[in-house]
């Protein structure tokens, strides 16, 4: 099954509904710390050795983003993965990323290997407070996972969103379990749902 990509701004799971492809997640999101925040660009800030390495923090943004103390009052999210180059070309967030971080390449001092340059790759972040749109059910995040909900976005496609009606959309369908191929979703699944990963097939039902 081949995914659909949709915009940078949101990913939703690649779909199979009566034998038709209906979308959807593309590129990792690109979303703030909390639900429908703004995509940002990380810019350098001087603490740590490594600039926004696993475990360290980054600051509440609208334009940019900043490594800040994790103690600190700025601290809005935690580095739960770091990777070199592009994110839709490395290795996914873990699966209750709730936003990933764009870090272009940069020159500043100090960096992270002395010769003044901290090159371009993506960070994966985790809230430091509720809510988490990464969480399963909670309507966001970059990728899809057991626990989501899906709505009929129109145009052949689904979009994730929040399994308690919370969202802006009802949710629909929902992932309830992930496994190797379709015939091993349980016979009521309505959807399958493309993951990705060692069980890359999500067998979806009713809401």
């Amino acid at each position: 099954m081949t995914m659909r990509r949709t915009t940078r701004r949101k990913r939703c799971a690649g779909i199979v509904l009566a034998g038709l492809l209906l979308g959807c997640q593309g590129p990792a999101a690109e979303r703030g710390p909390g639900p429908g925040g703004p995509t940002a660009p990380a810019a350098a800030s001087g603490f740590g050795a490594v600039f926004l390495a696993v475990d360290e923090c980054s600051s509440f943004g609208t334009t940019s983003f900043t490594e800040v103390p994790c103690a600190g009052e700025r601290a809005a999210a935690r580095v739960v993965a770091r990777h070199a180059g592009r994110a839709g070309d490395g290795p996914p967030c873990p699966g209750t990323t709730d936003f990933v971080l764009h870090i272009s390449e940069q020159r500043l001092s100090p960096d992270e290997d002395g010769d003044g340059a901290v090159p371009a790759g993506y960070a994966c972040m985790r809230a430091l407070q509720p809510p988490h749109p990464g969480d399963p059910g909670g309507g966001g995040g970059p990728r899809t996972i057991v626990g989501d909900c899906v709505h009929d976005a129109g145009g052949g496609k689904v979009r994730e969103t929040a399994c308690d009606g919370g969202g802006r959309e009802k949710p629909e369908f929902q992932v309830t379990e992930a496994v190797a191929a379709r015939s091993g979703c349980p016979a009521a699944t309505a959807l399958y749902v493309q993951l990705g990963g060692a069980r890359p097939v999500g067998c979806a039902r009713p809401v």
